[in-house]
Order: C-alpha cells, then sequence, then structure tokens
C-alpha cells in the first residue's frame, strides 16, 4: 500500500470524527444539554453520509478526473465546517428562540440535518471515493474493506486528539482551521495528479491558510458567534472544563450562569420566592436541622437560607470547580458570604460518588438539580439514588426536591414525571409529603411523618430560629401547606402510568421532553406521547411481522434481501449499543462532555481492528459456504455481546462501574460491527459487477440502520424500554437476522458457489 493512500484515508477519518463530535458539542449546548438529542444528531450524520456514498456510487463512473472531484469535495467539506459551527451557534436567533428554552424535536431534527448535511453528504462521497482512487492493486471488496478500516482508525486518532490536545486549548474554530490545514496538506501530497489550474488554486490557498492564524479572525470569529448565539443578552464569561461548559450571560443587572445550555444559577438577586420555600421549608419541618447535604444548585440563595439556622455542617457538593471558579469571580455579596462562612465546605465530586462512600449522616438532603430533563440529573431521581440517600439521612432526616407543578391543571405529561419519581421515591422512604405550587416541593423521610407538620410549628419554629423571611408568613404558611393542595395532586395522579424512574430505565427524561413537546410542537405530540407505552413485547411483534413481510417478498428481490436486512440491523445493533454505553456512562459518572469523544473513537478503534483484520481474512476464503458460516459467527457474538452488556447493566449497576468498563466494551462493540462490512461486501455479488454500486448499496444500508438506531433508539426506546431491555431488543433483531439469512441466502443451495 501506499503510503500517501493511507496518510489521505486517515486524514479522511480524523476530520470526519472531529467534525462530528464537535458538532453534535455545538448542537447540544444549544438544544439545553438534552442527551436524547446525540441520537437525532449522529443519525442525521448517518443520513447526510449515506447520502454523500450513494449519490458518489451513482455518478463516480460518469466523472472523468476524479482524483480532481476527491479533492475538491475535501476542500469543500473543510470550509463547510466553519459555516456548520458559525450556523449551529445561531440555532436560537434563526428558529425564533431564546437561549434556555426547549425546542421540539422535529426542530432539533430538522435544524440539526440541514446544518450537518453538507458536511455530511462531502464525507461520504469522500468514502466512496477513496474506494475507486485508492484501489491498492488489490481486489476491489478487499480494497473497499481496507479504506473502510483506515478511515476507522483516522476517526480513533482523532477522537483522542480531540478532548486531550484540542479542546483544553482552542476554541472550535481554531480546531476547524487545523482540519481546514491537514486536509490542504493531504490534497498537496498528490498535487502532481491534480490538474494545473486547480493545482494553482490549491497553492494560493494554502499560502493564504498560514498567514490567517497570525491575525485575530478565527478570535473574531468565535466571539461574534457567540454574541449572536445569546441575543440580547450581554455574553460576559465562555468557559469551558472537562466536565462541561458555562458560559456568564447579563441582563438589566441580572447574571445567569448557564451550565452545558441549562441556567444554572441566578444573581445577584435570586427568585426570592423559590429561595425562602425551597430553602427554609425541609429544615423546619425537619425541626433541629444540624447537618444539610447540598446536591448541586444550591449556591447563590438556597445554601444562605440554611446557614440561617444553627448547624454545624453544611456540605455542598459541585462536581465542576469551574462553577465555584466563574461564579467567584463576580463577587457578589449574597455568594461570597455564603461561600466564607466556615461551616461550609465545598466539595468538587460527583454526588454519588459522595454518598456511596460516605459514612456521615446529615439531618437534611436537598437536591438542587430540577426538572430531570438530562441524564445527569435524571440520575439524582431514580430509586436507587433515593435507596442511597436513604442511608446517608438520620432516622429523623428529610429528603427534598421539587419537580415542575401547577396548582391549576396537570397536564398528562405533568402527570407522569411526577408518579413515576413519586413511585419511586415511595420504594424507599415510609413517609412522603407533596406541596403542591407552580413547582412541587417533595419531602421524604424514614421515620420522621412529615405529615403531621402543621402551619402553626413550622411558625413557630421561624420565630424559634429567629429567620427572617419576607414570605413564609403565618398567613401563607397556612395556604402553602394546607392539606387540600396535597389530596388534590394526588388525585390528579389517578391514572398515571404505572411506571417507576429508575437509573437505567430513565422514564422522567422521556417525560420531560413530552412536557416540553406539548408546548411547543402539539402536533408532534400526537405521535410521540402513545409512545410511553411501548414494551418490549410490542417490538418483539414487530420484528416479526417485518421478517415474515421480508421473507416472502417478491422473487427478484429475494437474492440479497437477507444479506441486506443482517447489514441493516448490524447497523442498528451498532449504533444503538454505542448510545447505551453513551447513555451508560452519562448515569454512572454523571459527565460526558470530554469523554463523548473517547467513546466514539474506541468504538470506531474496534470497527478498524475488525476491519483490517477481516480484509487479510476474506481472500484467503475459497467457498460461499465458508464465508456464511463466519457471518453468521459475527452476527451470533452480537446477539450475545448485547445479551452480555444488558447483564451487566442489571447485576452491576453503577457502582461498579469503572471507564475500563466502558472502553473495553466499546472496543468490543465496535470489533463485532466492524467485521461484518468487509464480509458483506464479498458475499454480495453485483449484478452488473459494478464495484463501487456495491460499496454504495451495503455501507448506504448499514448507515440507515444507524439512523433508525439514532432517532428511534436514542428519543424512544432507550428511556422508556430502558437500557437493560434495548440490549435485549438488540438481540432479538441480530436472532431474527441470523434465521432469515440463514434461510434465504444459506438454505437456498448457495452454499456450493464459489466466492
Amino acid at each position: 500500500m501506499a503510503f500517501q493512500y493511507i496518510l489521505a484515508i486517515l486524514i479522511i477519518g480524523i476530520s470526519g470524527l472531529i467534525a462530528q463530535v464537535m458538532l453534535l458539542r455545538e448542537l447540544a449546548l444549544n438544544f439545553s444539554g438534552n442527551e436524547l438529542v446525540i441520537g437525532v444528531i449522529l443519525a442525521n450524520w448517518l443520513i447526510s453520509e449515506a447520502a454523500g456514498v450513494f449519490y458518489a456510487g451513482k455518478f463516480i463512473g460518469r466523472i472523468r478526473n476524479k482524483i480532481n472531484a476527491f479533492f475538491i469535495l475535501q476542500i469543500v467539506f473543510s470550509f463547510a465546517l466553519f459555516a456548520a459551527i458559525y450556523l449551529s451557534r445561531m440555532a436560537r436567533p434563526l428558529l425564533g428562540s431564546s437561549y434556555g428554552q426547549m425546542l421540539s424535536p422535529v426542530a432539533i431534527l430538522y435544524f440539526s440535518f440541514s446544518i450537518i448535511f453538507p458536511i455530511g453528504f462531502c464525507h461520504g462521497a469522500l468514502f466512496n471515493f477513496c474506494c475507486k482512487i485508492f484501489s491498492f492493486n488489490s481486489d476491489a471488496y478487499s480494497s473497499a474493506g481496507k479504506v473502510y478500516a483506515w478511515e476507522s482508525l483516522g476517526a480513533l486518532l482523532g477522537g483522542i486528539a480531540l478532548p486531550y490536545a484540542f479542546l483544553p486549548y482552542l476554541n472550535s474554530f481554531q480546531i476547524a482551521y487545523i482540519i481546514l490545514l491537514i486536509n490542504f496538506i493531504s490534497c498537496l501530497i498528490f498535487i502532481k495528479r491534480i490538474s494545473r489550474p486547480l493545482s494553482y488554486i490549491l497553492l494560493l490557498l494554502t499560502a493564504l491558510l498560514f498567514i490567517l492564524p497570525f491575525g485575530d479572525s478565527l478570535s473574531k470569529a468565535h466571539y461574534s458567534s457567540l454574541k449572536k448565539q445569546y441575543q440580547s443578552q450581554k455574553l460576559l464569561d465562555y468557559r469551558n472544563s472537562i466536565y462541561g461548559n458555562i458560559a456568564v450571560i447579563e441582563r438589566e443587572g441580572q447574571l445567569t450562569f448557564f451550565y452545558n445550555g441549562i441556567p444554572s444559577i441566578t444573581a445577584p438577586k435570586p427568585d426570592i420566592f423559590f429561595v425562602e420555600e425551597f430553602g427554609n421549608l425541609p429544615l423546619l419541618f425537619q425541626g433541629k436541622p444540624r447537618s444539610v447535604l447540598f446536591i448541586e444548585g444550591g449556591i447563590g440563595g438556597l445554601v444562605g437560607e440554611a446557614l440561617k439556622y444553627p448547624l454545624e455542617r453544611a456540605d455542598y457538593i459541585e462536581l465542576d470547580p469551574l462553577i465555584i471558579d466563574t461564579v467567584s469571580r463576580y463577587r457578589m455579596p449574597l455568594i461570597e458570604k455564603e461561600l466564607s462562612d466556615k461551616r461550609l465546605e465545598v466539595i468538587n465530586t460527583d454526588a454519588r460518588r459522595f454518598i456511596n462512600s460516605t459514612s456521615y449522616k446529615y439531618d437534611v438532603v436537598t437536591i438542587g438539580f430540577s426538572p430531570p430533563s438530562h441524564l445527569s440529573a435524571n440520575r439524582f431521581f431514580t430509586r436507587e439514588f433515593f435507596s442511597s440517600v436513604r442511608r446517608i439521612l438520620n432516622s429523623d432526616g428529610i429528603l427534598a426536591f421539587y419537580l415542575p407543578g401547577s396548582l391549576a391543571y396537570i397536564s398528562p405529561q405533568m402527570r407522569d414525571l411526577n408518579a413515576s419519581i413519586l413511585n419511586s421515591l415511595k420504594d424507599n422512604f415510609r413517609y412522603v409529603r407533596v406541596l403542591p405550587g407552580d413547582y412541587n416541593i417533595y419531602l421524604a423521610s424514614s421515620c420522621a411523618d412529615v405529615s403531621l407538620v402543621v402551619p402553626s410549628e413550622v411558625s413557630r419554629k421561624i420565630k424559634q430560629y429567629n429567620i427572617k423571611t419576607s414570605l413564609l408568613l403565618p398567613s401563607y404558611l397556612e395556604y402553602r401547606l394546607d392539606k387540600k393542595w396535597e389530596s388534590w395532586f394526588l388525585s390528579c395522579l389517578k391514572g398515571a402510568i404505572k411506571r417507576k424512574n429508575t437509573d437505567f430505565t430513565p422514564f422522567a427524561v422521556f417525560q420531560m421532553l413530552l412536557i416540553w413537546n406539548s408546548q411547543v410542537s402539539p402536533y408532534f405530540d400526537r405521535i410521540l406521547n402513545p409512545l410511553k407505552y411501548l414494551e418490549l413485547g410490542h417490538t418483539a411483534i414487530f420484528i416479526f411481522l417485518m421478517v415474515l413481510f421480508l421473507f416472502f417478498y417478491k422473487q427478484a428481490s429475494r437474492k440479497r434481501i437477507g444479506l441486506l436486512y443482517c447489514v441493516g440491523t448490524t447497523g442498528f445493533s451498532g449504533l444503538f449499543i454505542n448510545l447505551i454505553l453513551i447513555f451508560s456512562f452519562q448515569i454512572a459518572c454523571g459527565y460526558l462532555y470530554r469523554q463523548i469523544s473517547v467513546l466514539i473513537a474506541v468504538f470506531m478503534a474496534g470497527i478498524a481492528s475488525a476491519g483490517i483484520i477481516m480484509t487479510h481474512m476474506v481472500p484467503k476464503i475459497r467457498r460461499i459456504i465458508q464465508g456464511s458460516l463466519l457471518f453468521i459467527a459475527l452476527e451470533s457474538l452480537i446477539a450475545v455481546f448485547s445479551c452480555y452488556l444488558g447483564w451487566s447493566i442489571v447485576s452491576q449497576g453503577t457502582r461498579v462501574y469503572s471507564p475500563l468498563f466502558f472502553i473495553f466494551s466499546s472496543f468490543l462493540a465496535g470489533l463485532l460491527v466492524g467485521g461484518e462490512f468487509p464480509l458483506a461486501l464479498s458475499l454480495y455479488k453485483n449484478s452488473k459487477g459494478d464495484t463501487t454500486e456495491a460499496v454504495g448499496v451495503v455501507y448506504g444500508v448499514d448507515l440507515i440502520g444507524g439512523v433508525i438506531a439514532g432517532i428511534l433508539g436514542g428519543v424512544v426506546l432507550l428511556p422508556v424500554l430502558g437500557l437493560f431491555k434495548s440490549c435485549l431488543l438488540v438481540a432479538m433483531l441480530k436472532i431474527s437476522s441470523i434465521l432469515l439469512y440463514g434461510v434465504r441466502e444459506y438454505m437456498q443451495g448457495r452454499g456450493q458457489e464459489n466466492l
């Protein structure tokens, strides 16, 4: 193999992975940090790639100077990345939405598609051009397999470089510039094969590229796009850490600190009604608070209210030290007073890890996250987490958190959200009380009957501790704590879906998606809302009917339908398993901002390794029966692996997970999925003898399977079925593909043909 060919393919892989992850991060921040959009964004990337592969396969034979077309595509891809980054930050202004508001899934789908399509299309077309131009002087099918393997290896290198070499030091436009530069260098390697006019243009543009970084053009583009992203609000700060992104905006003297696209802290004047209620009622219901644990979201008001009491210890857990560091820079009196109190200890760690390891017991534990609109927040509203909190509470200790509510009307979506978390809470605490309002305050205890606390007792405690409040007056407490509101609220929950919110079935995240969708896209709600009743049995029936249809499909299409069904289900399984591992990592560890590129890169490393191994094995396989048996073995291993992954989720939970588990599982998943593509190309006999078209069909079907997994799997299947049942779904799909392929391809007598 020529070294320059391999280098060109590696650069394609590096560029594709970095572009994909960068756009995913930029769009996810604009779409309020909800991890469910990861599947939608990845699906749009795959749709675009599939279109590029398909149309390149159709028209590449008609192009006379293929090397010219290849490098033009490479240059267009590189420049389009700049435009895509800029436009991704313009999502809110273009869609008429202010920063921090949730968008409907439909808006996310079409907007992210419009941004991603030019990049993905060019990248997909480049793959087909690589297969045609860089033949490596070998069999065409084997050559395509080698291109697939080397490109995947390039993706691995890009996935490692992005979080460790680029993100800590460079902004998005500077990273895009590096991608542009290495692609131009790739073109220069083949400048003798490029037509003369194009080579002159290439040399001129390369010279300009070396001039550009010495100016402030990239920094200006970065800050200009950020200002437009936050529209009329003044952007004061924009910083990244290994855990996430924080942005500080000012409007009419008020500062709002956004963390991963979600408003987290408001200062210097907090929401006085919320702060006084949620900051005082849990401690007043407990009666004699001496120790309090704040789980994120406490700084800027809640901590200050609690410190009015004669506490002996107040621990505040904030995963990302960047938040406290950024807040401290603005020297706001309330926050400075909170942080300077000697009783308060700020602990920068994951709250679940802290709770599982501490031996200290608290009188009050408050959860500052709400609502559970994303996986990193949902992990603090699950049955497993409530069980962990119960262990660190004193016998009369109280857990407090809040959820969206209303005293006028509880919608079905809000009803199911509250009911699922309430069901999980009651599994762990004997006494639970809900204080309904615009936000519902939940108070839970194992031994203290919080339902017996009356307004007069709360008023007496306020006087006893000499707590100065403007809201918690006796008349207001009589109204707020009136039992009729709780009775009304519980009556509204009748008829709610009987699901529980757990670590690996994040039903509450799906319900939050339904709540926002009903507000911003009521028509689409009619489609999405019924899916909350989806069960594994429903998917099994659908798979059975689909296989039955394909088995009796018209005779002319029978020859390859079984093989293509296997390829499509493998594309679905590959991305779906990747999403399962990404979501599991977020649930177990609580941070994904930096690690997502590593997980995708390790997955691609598995694909590259399998591709290299399989492309060396394929020429040695002389008969169809040998290739078919090997293909069935790979299908079976994917089914077994998905069962293993599901077993790991059920048996191990989140406590014993380590990064090594996710790295190993991601690599193994890529290894099993990546081995199929070169083998499928060899088994697929194109009737026209057009290798390029065969590559387009097989690769396109593989990507379409991934598209379905991204849209359906990421948004619906994972949060509704849960991660364990989703693993079983993958196993059922692969068993169905084995049966269809075996009956339709192997048992029809093709086993005697030569490969």
